[in-house]
């Protein structure tokens, strides 16, 4: 079982989750997100004070999978978030050690579905 993490630009999540469907990867979770990293922000002038904003907007994507289902889902992130412009964001992929469905009480992979 793994845990993929995906954050992504907000105006390319409606294609992410396309790609997702497509590939058969209906379970998420979606959250807001700031951050930097190489693109390192923008200055922005606001009645004559310019003001550096080095924190952006991004989506966070965590999707839990069993093995079979990891490199559709990484490869289904890439196809709806890359623009292929600095930004598109980081895919981080981490062993899941137990996932436990809380109504039915099932454990591992079983769990996730």
């Amino acid at each position: 079982m793994k845990l993929i993490t995906a954050l992504i630009k907000p105006q390319k999540l409606e294609d992410v989750k396309r790609a997702l469907f497509e590939a058969d990867i209906h379970k998420m979770t979606v959250s807001a997100a700031k951050g930097c990293g190489q693109q390192k922000g923008y200055t922005e002038t606001f009645r004559g004070a310019i003001t550096e904003i080095n924190l952006l907007s991004k989506i966070r994507i965590d999707i839990a999978v069993n093995e079979a289902f990891v490199e559709p889902t990484i490869a289904a992130i890439i196809k709806g978030a890359k623009t292929g412009s600095i930004g598109d964001g980081k895919i981080f992929v981490t062993s899941l050690d137990e996932c436990i469905r809380i109504r039915t009480e099932e454990r591992g992979g079983a769990a996730i579905g």
